[in-house]
């Protein structure tokens, strides 16, 4: 099934590169390397010795992939589909007006746009450039991406506007007229930081960002909120809140309600939990809700997600509902909560929002949506239910308090997205509809459960066509997540239909343990010491697809970015013999050093310590960089990372390579220049990204030809 070329020419090359490094790591200071890692120097993220390794391997691996036949057709049709006109424009509500960014061909790296209800809702929509990003890039020299703004309500015209070099995490942030489409001169302005900013007034700000040394948590975030006032230095501001070096992050918001605006302070001790206060004054006053449930403010109404069982005010409200109190009641000292749902076993609430009078509800049920809006009628909710496609997702797109009517999307995974209106009295009108991106005639979708090591019931979607012999010769991507309570749901991508489904692969998505797709108890139930669950998921979801005739060994491949790139690297070290591709984008892959690498440190909650030695004899068993074997029989893998990713570090694709290397396992590895943790900042990156990604696994799984 795998090659390993024993007589491979170049292995004493690689073996004497390797020795070399291990004993410049063992001559080197404690401090900077460890003797068991030769690679910790690949952690310069643009250190110029690491630099020219990832250029080399980046070469390398361009130069055989885009050789492949299917590459540049690939390439070619990712773009268009990327760039097409004919994409939908989500709109974003601010002011009274519709907001949208925009990439096309002509602006590869964005415009911030504007229009009016009316226009949107015609034919032929008349956007405004209120930012135009490619033109400030030019003028300033610098490959801007933009992250957003923050504007000040009700008028949202000023506005605090996010830009970050190459995609990054960190931003730079300048005060913009909105009104006037410009910069505002001698406005407020931050260097570049991973922060937040929030709006008081016209002339205040709460700052969280890099005040200097010892401002920041252990996680690279903010650890302090202060107010800003106009025409002060940022060293005058002053301390409204101050958290711990060893939370993850503080920071501020402001929330535009019918009644009032409200300023929020949140802190974040660990990644699931979540404390808000009350900003009024120079007053702080807590929501005093369980730390890991999720408040927020709708209207009049405190409603709260509950991560676990919360007895308070008499009741015992159950652990995945949704409740809700009148909000001044509650500051009042009320607790008596009304529940406004009570999720059943394989049911989970996917997100909640709110108009001016309606509480909006997503619910998956056996991993598909069903969208409710509440309204408050005699002192009860009544719920109406949206219509949902079957085996498809419906979601809340775009809401505000302020305004009655809202936008929600329908999809699936063969069925083109369609944006749809809910105005005021109830009507649906269906606004924009994807045309198909490819060609889904004879393609089925499916639903199956694998039964995992413990015996769980794992669900997961395959999209096959409907001829498919079963005979296990069909290519099959299966792709999976599993972490952080994120839920995989059935949605339209033109890339995967076109560079996949369309040429004759099967793709399945895995609903693994660790992900939300049935509640904060599938979430729990694989982190820290019982993380092998998710991966034992997934690995029963790739024997149970061998079982069926779906594929075998020979022509399956996984894929995952950022925690599914650990998962892929996991089942690879795990399981060689059940793959034979494997694509691992933006991955964690030393989890000996993951809470020591950028933003890793937040993620102990979902792992575990690794600086803890109970905890890191659980984490060593699974962690891909130190489970590569000389002797495995590994297929040949495709790491792919960006220098800018300043978040999951690309130090880690970096050094699974150059293990995989040193123990001579072949491997492909390719390291974007930009892209942040979103892998690719222009439609053209991101096209190259997908034809590079798609040509491998069309060469592991189907030959040279690039189709079945």
């Amino acid at each position: 099934m795998h090659t390993l070329n024993s007589t491979d020419p170049m292995k004493p090359v690689r073996t004497l590169i390797a020795t070399l490094a291990a004993m410049a790591a063992l001559a080197a200071p404690s401090s900077a390397q460890e003797p068991d890692d030769p690679y910790r120097w690949l952690e310069d993220v643009e250190g110029e010795r690491a630099l020219e390794w990832v250029r080399e391997r980046s070469e390398a691996t361009f130069e055989e992939l885009s050789a492949h036949p299917a590459y540049e057709e690939i390439r070619e049709r990712a773009l268009e589909i990327l760039e097409s006109d004919e994409r939908i424009a989500y709109p974003r509500m601010r002011g009274g007006m519709l907001y949208n960014f925009w990439k096309d061909e002509e602006n590869p790296r964005g415009v911030w746009r504007r229009t009016s209800w009316d226009s949107f809702l015609s034919d032929e929509t008349d956007w405004e450039v209120v930012l135009d990003i490619d033109a400030l890039s030019e003028v300033e020299e610098v490959n801007w991406a933009f992250g957003g703004a923050t504007c000040l309500p009700p008028e949202d015209t000023l506005c605090m506007v996010r830009l970050s070099r190459g995609g990054s995490d960190a931003t730079e942030v300048r005060e913009f007229d909105a009104a006037a489409k410009r910069f505002v001169e001698d406005g407020f302005f931050l260097p570049e930081a991973k922060q937040g900013v929030a709006w008081e007034d016209e002339n205040t700000l709460l700052v969280a960002t890099d005040f200097g040394e010892g401002s920041l948590t252990t996680s690279g975030y903010p650890r302090i909120v202060k107010r800003w006032r106009r025409g002060t230095p940022l060293s005058a501001a002053g301390t409204v809140f101050e958290g711990e070096r060893t939370d993850v992050s503080v920071g501020a918001w402001s929330l535009e309600t019918p009644e009032r605006i409200w300023h929020i302070v949140y802190h974040s001790p660990r990644f699931f939990e979540r404390e808000l206060f009350v900003l009024e004054g120079d007053g702080l006053t807590k929501i005093d809700v369980p730390l890991d449930s999720s408040p927020r403010i709708l209207g009049e109404h405190l409603v709260v997600y509950l991560r676990s069982p919360w007895e308070v005010g008499g009741a015992t409200y159950p652990a995945g509902s949704l409740v809700a109190i009148d909000f001044e009641a509650f500051r009042d000292g009320a607790r008596d909560f009304e529940v406004v749902v009570e999720p059943g076993e394989r049911q989970t609430i996917e997100g909640w929002s709110a108009t001016r009078n309606r509480l909006l509800v997503s619910l998956l049920d056996e991993v598909r949506t069903r969208l409710l809006s509440f309204r408050r009628e005699g002192g009860e909710w009544m719920a109406d239910t949206i219509p949902a496609p079957e085996l498809g997702s419906v979601d809340i797109r775009a809401t505000s308090q302020m305004e009655e009517r809202w936008f929600f999307t329908s999809s699936g995974y063969t069925r083109p997205t369609t944006l749809y209106l809910a105005e005021a009295d109830g009507e649906i009108r269906e606004v924009r509809r994807l045309p198909e991106m490819f060609d889904a005639e004879g393609l089925v979708v499916e639903q199956h459960h694998a039964t995992s090591r413990d015996g769980t019931r794992v669900p997961y979607f395959v999209v096959r066509g409907e001829d498919v012999e079963l005979d296990g010769t069909d290519p099959t991507l299966l792709y999976g997540y599993g972490g952080f309570e994120i839920s995989l749901t059935p949605s339209y991508s033109g890339v995967v239909g076109a560079s996949w489904l369309e040429r004759g692969g099967v793709f399945v998505v895995a609903n693994i343990r660790g992900g939300g797709e049935f509640g904060p108890s599938w979430h729990r139930t694989a982190q820290k010491e019982h993380r092998q669950r998710a991966y034992d998921d997934f690995l029963a979801v790739a024997e149970d697809l061998v079982d069926r005739g779906i594929t075998s060994p020979d022509h399956l491949g996984i894929r995952g970015g950022s925690n599914g790139g650990l998962l892929v690297g996991v089942a690879m070290t795990q399981r060689p013999d059940l793959f034979d591709a494997v694509v691992a984008e933006v991955p964690l892959m030393d989890m000996r050093r993951y809470h020591e690498l950028l933003a890793g440190a937040s993620w102990m909650a979902e792992y575990g310590d690794p600086g803890d030695p109970e905890q890191w004899a659980y984490i060593r068993e699974y962690s891909p960089y130190h489970n590569v074997e000389e002797d495995a029989d590994y297929p040949k893998a495709f790491l792919y990372t960006t220098t800018r990713d300043d978040r999951v570090h690309p130090g880690h694709a970096r050094k699974m390579a150059a293990r995989l290397e040193e123990l001579g396992h072949p491997v492909y590895f390719f390291e974007n220049t930009e892209g942040g943790h979103g892998r690719a900042v222009t439609a053209e990156q991101r096209a190259r990204m997908y034809a590079l990604e798609y040509a491998y696994l069309w060469k592991r799984l189907a030959g040279e030809e690039g189709t079945r």
